[in-house]
């Protein structure tokens, strides 16, 4: 380690950097002054690595002239969106959205919708209709429907009695109309056999008209006629009263009827003119049951407007604006589950069907027949019932439905 000059001591003898400082008889100059302010001490300087020699002294560095300031680029304020005011949090919530709202609406009509059929089957009677006998026909292919329509007046008051030209009350139980639909693998086939038609009834001696049937023993006796007198096994029995066909008619705000020419009927309460018009639950009723006015087929000509009747009743019952119409949605159903009477073992399901094909008949055809006395044609009728029986409605040949039941 180097010594420091002792005083006294010469600074040529010692270190030659410090002759300035000592003085040597010589003026330093700057470069000697600033050479020394910035090289530290010999003892404080580190000492090189050993694989490294010293390395000689640097020169200083000449100052560098300080830069211009710059000045910044002029900047353009960014333009400002319009944004719409937000609102409170507190007014947002208590403002429910309106697709909230819309579903709550239609919620609340589908629970509407199921509500009222449930309502209705609940309110539906229903009758033990089926009798168990030797010799009934087995189960065939298809489902086959007995409609048989009324001539009850129960529910009717005698006012209404006199509106509807029924009559009064006391006229024991009789049948208005007797049909048959059946539904299966082919086009739907709504027969209509006429009341004074001529059968075997059973328990009964010689022939007799079937809606006597329905008068002696009700839906058992007329069910075990029909399914004797054509073979077929009926699966479900439906039957409606005068009340029950107004209520209906009214409530689907009236059906079309296509008459042929002027009828008047005071009995009915029945006074149309000829063509196609719309017609209330009365008129309805009037033009369905009338006897004096089909003077030409009588029974023939009834049974052609009772099915003209009831194919429009389930054509309006199942249009659109029934389930848009609430409340001739609820009428409706009320109306058919006050009027109708449906045998015990049908379920809201198999009724339910029936009227989607009551609006579906593609054929409407009268039981062939042999004379204006309603006799059934017998080799004409039993192959028409044997195409219902086998569920081959699409194979039947066109001369054997006709609306009248006689060969075109």
């Amino acid at each position: 380690m180097a010594e420091r000059p002792r005083p006294g001591s010469s600074p040529a003898e010692g270190t030659p950097e410090y002759r300035w400082l000592y003085g040597d008889g010589k003026t330093p100059d700057d470069a000697e002054r600033t050479q020394y302010l910035r090289t530290p001490p010999p003892s404080q300087q580190p000492a090189p690595p050993a694989h490294q020699s010293p390395r000689a002294p640097q020169p200083p560095r000449a100052p560098q002239a300080p830069r211009a300031p710059q000045r910044p680029a002029p900047q353009r304020p960014a333009p400002q969106r319009q944004t719409a005011p937000v609102e409170p949090r507190e007014a947002r919530r208590s403002r429910p959205p309106v697709w909230r709202i819309v579903k709550i609406a239609l919620l609340l009509w589908l629970v509407f919708l199921v509500a009222v059929p449930f309502y209705a089957w609940s309110k539906i009677n229903r009758v033990e209709a089926f009798s168990v006998y030797e010799g009934r026909p087995a189960e065939q292919g298809g489902t086959t429907y007995l409609v048989v329509g009324s001539d009850s007046r129960a529910g009717l008051t005698e006012a209404e009695q006199k509106e509807l030209g029924t009559g009064p009350d006391d006229v024991g139980q009789r049948t208005d109309t007797i049909m048959l639909l059946h539904t299966g693998s082919g086009p739907n086939v709504l027969t209509s056999i006429p009341r004074d038609s001529l059968v075997e009834v059973p328990g009964r001696n010689g022939r007799s008209k079937i809606n006597a049937a329905f008068a002696w023993g009700g839906a058992p006796l007329l069910v075990e006629t029909v399914e004797r007198s054509t073979g077929i096994r009926v699966d479900h029995y439906v039957e409606i009263g005068f009340g029950g066909l107004v209520k209906m008619v009214d409530a689907v705000g009236g059906v079309e009827i296509c008459p042929a020419k002027k009828m008047k009927d005071k009995q009915a309460n029945l006074n149309i003119q000829a063509g196609c018009q719309e017609a209330d639950g009365a008129t309805a009723l009037g033009y369905a049951r009338s006897r004096k006015t089909y003077k030409a087929l009588g029974d023939v000509d009834r049974a052609k407007a009772q099915r003209e009747v009831v194919a429009a009743l389930g054509k309006k019952a199942l249009s659109p604006m029934t389930v848009v119409n609430p409340v001739r949605y609820f009428n409706l159903a009320t109306a058919t589950a006050s009027s109708f009477t449906v045998s015990e073992g049908s379920s809201a399901l198999s009724i339910g069907k029936f009227g989607i094909a009551m609006t579906r008949a593609e054929m409407s055809c009268g039981v062939p027949l042999s004379d204006l006395s309603v006799r059934w044609d017998a080799k004409r009728s039993e192959e028409y019932f044997s195409y219902l029986r086998a569920d081959r409605t699409g194979d039947m040949p066109k001369e054997l439905c006709t609306p009248s039941g006689f060969p075109d």
